[in-house]
């Protein structure tokens, strides 16, 4: 069985989502060792919270599930690359596909080019994303 290296990062270490499909980039997130385990034991993504600092079931609230296609780590047993499928096509909780929907240009000047799947306020009625 592999061994990630969670004594990195303070026992968190980046997990990138990506549609196992088209390729494109869905969200950066962080795993603990326990977020790992149930990530491996589901077959559904889980991650830690940084701001709640509590285990997150991705998509438990508003349905959008990520169903693990393929996991792949990189050489250092430090990042985390989870292929997925995105249940409900979102994976941002402001409503986006992609977390990943600011474009921003040399000027710094940044432009929305995701569009929205669902309406937050609507989904996650007063609870926090």
């Amino acid at each position: 069985m592999v061994e990630l290296d969670f004594k990195k990062g303070d026992g968190l270490l980046p997990a990138i989502a990506q549609d196992f499909q088209s390729g494109k980039v869905l969200m950066l997130a962080y795993m603990n060792s326990h977020a790992w385990s149930l990530t491996l034991q589901t077959g559904e993504a889980h991650y830690w919270s940084r701001t709640r600092e509590e285990i997150w079931h991705k998509g438990e609230t508003s349905g959008n599930i990520q169903i693990v296609k393929e996991i792949i780590v990189d050489c250092d047993y430090d990042s985390i690359l989870l292929k997925v499928e995105q249940r409900g096509g979102a994976a941002c909780h402001l409503g986006y596909e992609s977390c990943f929907h600011n474009k921003v240009d040399n000027n710094g000047e940044e432009t929305v080019i995701g569009k929205k799947i669902f309406d937050p306020e609507k989904v996650y009625k007063n609870e926090r994303a």
